[in-house]
């Protein structure tokens, strides 16, 4: 469940039926040197000089240089937390400019800039715009619900090639930079989506096309989940390179706590507000190609601040160890890392690149050979993890995927039924996308803003199992709400259903999308052991985002066996209450509720794994070499990890 509702992986979608996990990753530059090795290739360092920092085997003052190339000091010693004072409803103009003072100490203006910039205009702005017009436009062209919701699990793939773009960036510094060029080569690929969309919806190209037939339309209908996919990957790259950055620095500063995850998810649901007020209004006179011109300019937004290096790292050169050129000297390859860190990098890269070629062939291949290989991956990584790393770890990595796997989404068919016509719904709401989506998606944006503010204030001081045990059930309650819309039995005592939906779905449902991606953003970022924690945490949410593409494609198969009809005139919707006792109410509260007892039961301040008692047969098991003082170094922990991954790629 989580943030599994706009798009499997980003804030602010205007589509109030598919839970979705935010989606999260590691990387950033390194305070103390300004040199990013980008994350997979300096974990190793930074926590081995964090651990002689606490055991004050250095000097607290370091010398740390910005993004611009000046210094200044900053101790390490203990953070300063008065800052990071959270925002309460007492004092709620002092204890805010504490708490973006706070943010800036701890994150850097600068970055914060960028980051609110992406988020914005990009993962809640051009990319939820994308995935609020996959109802009207996929509807438009007559193409039925289950078939939509394969599309938008292929359009949400990227997001599970997440691991994949940051194990690129890592090796492969463009011009010198690890993230620079991988972000502006993204946003390109995000322009060039938008422009072929442009060109493909000029004067009402969706008409035209049904009316020449279902070959035009399928043609239409390719093209344009190719350029969906192409603006996804514009917001998932920028989401990756970003998500590094913030998760290097709230280790190094752990009393920041969620903090900037919030203002991540702020900015997302502003960007959000903004495009859902145009988005149902639009869709609703068909006007597509304004709206394409729209997703022109959010996607270019970014261009500028990233080309300033407001995500900032040093330029790496050809004089380093291990450093190679290719591509005709514009590109290096690092392969002294690559070497250093082999199999976590084939890992990592492995199951970045399964969920996009798993997404197609399922999409335009085979559902039930999709579904029973996505089953095989995800038993196969289960049982690496199981003989790598210590239980503690293996259990919150199983609790991962069976709540992420125990919300079986079939929000394509509840979204159809709420929008079908009065042919193919007698008596039905028939709501317009202008409510639908505009209307409703505002409110619960709204809500959204409120939703930070309670967590920040209420729920970040809870414990992990008990805010995860809340979101779901609350969660299962919404799915109430559909099932008595569906039935009717809102009518009956006399409540119309734009009011019933309004105060009731659009309300709770946004409300517990934040409360529970809030917190297992904070789990990804918490569960890596130190000296993996970027090739690790890369992995676990990409692990995440693929269960939650194969609960899209595990739902758009349940809709089709279903027997429903979503499309026509003359539909069958007879199933659908049943679809949501099953998979929205009974298997999340028996299978989802029940794996939350996995993880352990810390406050979100502490660490979730205390890799110094719980994973201290692993550390000696995989210790070759310890100094003096029992530390391994960093390319003892290197050659420990490849040895232990190495025979499972065999």
């Amino acid at each position: 469940m989580g943030l599994d509702a706009p798009n499997d992986g980003a804030v602010g979608g205007s589509r109030p039926h598919q839970h979705q996990h935010l989606p999260a990753a590691i990387g950033g530059v390194d305070p103390r040197s300004n040199i990013d090795h980008s994350p997979l290739i300096d974990e190793a360092r930074l926590a081995v000089e964090d651990d002689i920092r606490q055991s004050g085997h250095q000097s607290s003052n370091f010398n740390v240089t910005n993004g611009e190339g000046f210094t200044e000091n900053e101790n390490f010693s203990k953070p300063d937390v008065s800052n990071m004072e959270e925002p309460t409803w007492r004092h709620p103009i002092r204890s805010t400019s504490k708490f973006f003072t706070g943010l800036e100490a701890h994150f850097g203006r600068k970055f914060l800039v960028w980051l609110g910039v992406v988020q914005c205009a990009v993962s809640g702005g051009v990319f939820a715009l994308v995935m609020a017009l996959g109802l009207p436009l996929f509807k438009e062209l007559g193409i039925d619900a289950s078939r939509q919701q394969l599309y938008m699990s292929l359009i949400m793939s990227p997001w599970a090639m997440k691991p994949f773009i940051g194990v690129a960036s890592d090796l492969f510094p463009v011009g010198g930079y690890n993230k620079k060029y991988f972000a502006l080569y993204s946003i390109f690929v995000g322009l060039f989506g938008c422009a072929v969309l442009l060109s493909l919806f000029q004067g009402g190209a969706a008409d035209a096309a049904v009316a020449k037939g279902q070959s035009a339309v399928n043609v239409l209908t390719d093209y344009t989940v190719i350029c969906f996919t192409f603006i996804s990957y514009e917001a998932a790259t920028l989401d990756i390179l970003g998500e590094g950055k913030y998760s290097e620095l709230m280790r190094l500063h752990p009393q920041s706590g969620s903090s900037v995850i919030s203002f991540k998810f702020a900015f997302g649901l502003l960007g959000s507000v903004v495009v859902q007020t145009f988005v149902g209004p639009l869709a609703d006179a068909e006007y597509f190609e304004v709206l394409f011109w729209i997703a022109l300019v959010l996607s270019l937004t970014p261009l500028y601040p990233t080309w300033r290096n407001y995500l900032p790292e040093t330029k790496r050169t050809i004089d380093e160890p291990g450093m190679r050129r290719v591509c005709c000297g514009r590109m290096l390859f690092d392969n002294g890392s690559f070497q250093q860190k082999r199999a976590p990098f084939i890992v990592i890269t492995l199951c970045g690149l399964s969920a996009p070629i798993l997404a197609a062939v399922t999409t335009y291949g085979d559902l039930a050979i999709g579904l029973v290989v996505s089953a095989t991956l995800l038993v196969a990584f289960a049982v690496a993890t199981f003989v790598i790393f210590p239980l503690v770890f293996f259990r919150v990595f199983m609790a991962i995927i069976i709540t992420c796997m125990s919300w079986i989404s079939i929000g394509s068919a509840l979204s159809y039924w709420y929008t079908a016509s009065e042919q193919c719904n007698p008596g039905g709401p028939n709501f317009s996308y202008t409510y639908y989506i505009t209307v409703t998606g505002i409110i619960g944006s709204v809500v959204n803003f409120v939703a930070v503010l309670l967590y920040q204030n209420f729920l970040s001081g809870w414990k992990f199992r008990p805010v995860l045990i809340f979101t779901l059930v609350i969660g299962c309650a919404a799915s109430i709400i559909d099932l008595t819309i569906i039935m009717r039995w809102n009518i009956a005592i006399g409540i119309p259903d734009k009011i019933y939906f309004l105060f009731g779905n659009a309300i709770i449902e946004n409300l517990v999308i934040v409360l529970n991606s809030i917190p297992m953003s904070s789990i990804y970022a918490k569960i890596a052991p130190p000296g993996m924690e970027s090739a690790v945490f890369a992995f676990t949410v990409g692990i995440a985002n693929f269960c939650n593409m194969v609960s899209q494609l595990l739902g758009s198969g349940v809709i089709s066996w279903s027997g429903m009809t979503t499309v026509g005139d003359d539909c069958n919707w007879e199933q659908l209450p049943y679809l949501i006792i099953i998979f929205q109410i009974l298997i999340p509260l028996l299978v989802g509720v029940p794996a939350v007892f996995l993880i352990p039961n810390v406050l979100q301040t502490e660490h979730l794994i205390d890799w110094d008692n719980q994973g201290s047969s692993w550390r000696q098991r995989n210790a070759d070499e310890p100094d003096e003082e029992g530390t391994r170094t960093p390319s003892t922990v290197d050659d420990d990890v490849d040895s232990r991954l190495e025979p499972l790629l065999l």
